[in-house]
């Protein structure tokens, strides 16, 4: 019988035939992997609104949290200075309550003498030659300063 079909057809017929088979297997192929595409694109498309919406609600909290612990990192600094200037003003202090240490910054910073001493002040003859404002208050005594600063508030009002 496949003989006398085959008789029966012309060879037109036959590629219109197969053609027409050809094309309903492409179109059921292309039906599924559409159907199959859209059910995927559908998920996906769930999942990334999820997503979306998990980053949005988080965001601000996440923000929130990594600013907070910058705050607490940066007080915590300022603890640890805070807490080092307490130890070096208790050094400080312990100092300043011997007898010893406290004579001698007196002699130091404002020239004092002990009774029958004889207090000396000596100047670098180069330092005269200077101006004034060019030498470093550190080498003067403190109420040469004070004196200075007196003269050139006095100028400036001039």
């Amino acid at each position: 019988m496949a003989v006398k079909d085959r008789d029966r057809f012309s060879t037109a017929t036959r590629i219109r035939l197969i053609g027409e088979q050809t094309a309903a297997r492409v179109y059921r192929s292309q039906t599924k992997r559409q159907a199959r595409r859209s059910r995927l694109t559908g998920r996906a498309a769930l999942l990334a609104l999820v997503v979306c919406s998990m980053v949005v609600a988080l965001a601000y909290p996440m923000r929130q949290y990594v600013s907070q612990r910058a705050d607490i990192a940066d007080l915590q600094r300022e603890q640890d200075a805070a807490r080092q200037r307490v130890e070096r003003l208790r050094d400080l202090k312990a100092r300043w309550q011997d007898d010893a240490y406290a004579e001698q910054q007196v002699r130091a910073r404002l020239h004092y003498v002990m009774p029958g001493e004889t207090g000396y002040i000596v100047i670098d003859p180069g330092a005269a030659e200077q101006p004034r404002a060019d030498r470093g208050s550190a080498d003067r005594p403190w109420y040469a300063n004070v004196w200075d600063g007196v003269d050139r508030s006095d100028a400036a009002g001039r």
